[in-house]
């Protein structure tokens, strides 16, 4: 019915989480009936993307620089570090403009069931961060699931030695919740309420 290059396009576009292969032809559609406006500069913008995009040496961050924005930014606190499972929740907590501290991505959480430990993660980077500079304060903000939360606790393990104080989110993130999907307000609240990861256990 349709050419192998708008098919291809349909593909990909349905492998965009929150698409799928409905929404995917929808937005191929949109995209070529808009070809200048839309389509063209889309694909220069991604190009653009792939040809400059960098992970950061320091907290894992996606930017065009390495180190990123975030940890290039002198008015940030480097006695605290905020620890996120992915890029996106990095992204949400900086939608709320209320950190102003650093950074430290995992890369996902413990998971048994998909064979991932603490060697697939970026703990011992954390670990390392904590003992090389003087940190006096982490917030494991995981998301409030089973993973997320073995993985605070595992963290919280390692850093049982350290003199550091741990403290996680609090108020207003649901259990199973993830923070890419929570609005900005609930997360201001959640970190401005944030309490010690032991009392939260």
């Amino acid at each position: 019915m349709i050419g192998s290059e708008i098919n291809e396009l349909i593909q990909y576009l349905a492998k965009i989480p929150g698409l799928g292969p409905r929404s995917g032809r929808r937005a191929a559609l949109h995209l070529i009936k808009h070809k200048d406006r839309l389509l063209k500069p889309l694909a220069d913008a991604m190009l653009k993307v792939d040809e400059s995009i960098r992970s950061c040496v320091q907290c894992g961050n996606l930017d065009t620089q390495d180190p990123c924005l975030v940890c290039q930014d002198p008015r940030r606190d480097n006695t605290i570090i905020c620890v996120v499972e992915q890029v996106a929740d990095l992204w949400a907590l900086e939608r709320t403009g209320c950190f102003h501290g650093r950074y430290h991505i995992l890369g996902g959480t413990l998971s048994a069931i998909d064979g991932i430990g603490p060697e697939d993660l970026k703990i011992q980077g954390l670990i390392e961060r904590v003992h090389r500079i003087q940190v006096q304060e982490i917030i494991l903000a995981l998301n409030a699931t089973v993973e997320g939360q073995t993985t605070a606790h595992y963290i919280m393990e390692r850093l049982k030695l350290a003199e550091v104080k741990i403290t996680a989110l609090a108020h207003g993130v649901p259990v199973g919740g993830e923070l890419d999907y929570l609005d900005d307000g609930t997360l201001s609240t959640a970190l401005a309420s944030r309490r010690s990861f032991s009392e939260t256990s």
